[in-house]
């Protein structure tokens, strides 16, 4: 039988007994037919995963029991931020994905001069929410314990400007004159992509005054959703646990 691991908002522990969500208990019982005293793996996004029995299973409210804990050797070595421009709809789910399967660190949308999405109100609040989930889901599917830190999207020149000088900063562009394997040497990296439309005069100009280098991946170009995760993965197999 194939372990299910589910991410559950709460504090675990050996010997707890957890109260699954509606959504997440419907899911086990009556999509995968998980009974009671079949296993399951919670984590909570401390890195550990926890083992455990469903006590109860109901699909409105299912209760599993912890009987052990075991620490996820899933995190990569590599130390990477992703700056990603706003992307219509599943676009930006696919990009929240595919970065956590290949193990980022940190996510920060930001918005740049020619961003088309613009988000406001409520809709900041709803599509984080939104977003988290598609990053715990991920999670659940990959093997990862720890989720990536995901920010709420600013303006990219904000960001900018306060950005963490010890990280080796980078910008996605097609028409620099060096690639990944010429860039120093080092383990915490950002790296930061434009827009459908690319990035400005005025973005470049912003993200050189705070030390980004432009970086070439290859000599085609890459559209917003392939551009981040094509990065990451080379960056994985350069300096990472890939290959």
């Amino acid at each position: 039988m194939r372990v299910i691991r589910t991410h559950v908002d709460a504090p675990l522990a050996v010997g707890a007994v957890v109260t699954l969500d509606e959504q997440t208990s419907a899911h086990l019982v009556k999509v995968l037919r998980r009974q009671v005293g079949d296993p399951c793996v919670l984590f909570n996004g401390d890195g550990v995963d926890y083992h455990a029995r469903l006590v109860t299973a109901s699909r409105k409210g299912a209760t599993a029991e912890v009987h052990e804990a075991v620490a996820a050797l899933t995190e990569s070595t590599l130390d990477v931020v992703l700056v990603q421009a706003l992307a219509r709809g599943e676009k930006m789910d696919w990009v929240l994905q595919k970065a956590t399967e290949l193990g980022v660190a940190a996510i920060v949308p930001v918005l740049t001069e020619r961003t088309e999405v613009r988000l406001g109100g409520d809709r900041v609040e709803r599509r984080l929410a939104h977003w988290r989930g598609v990053v715990a889901a991920a999670c659940e599917q990959c093997g990862r314990a720890r989720l990536p830190s995901l920010h709420a999207p600013l303006d990219l020149a904000t960001h900018a400007a306060t950005r963490d000088r010890d990280r080796l900063g980078l910008v996605l562009d097609p028409e620099a004159s060096i690639g990944l394997g010429g860039l120093p040497p080092g383990d915490r990296i950002e790296v930061v992509i434009g827009p459908e439309g690319g990035l400005s005069e005025r973005d470049l100009a912003a993200l050189g005054a705070a030390g980004y280098v432009g970086v070439r991946l290859g000599p085609r170009v890459l559209r917003t959703e392939t551009a981040g995760p094509a990065v990451l993965a080379a960056l994985q197999v350069l300096r990472g646990d890939l290959g």
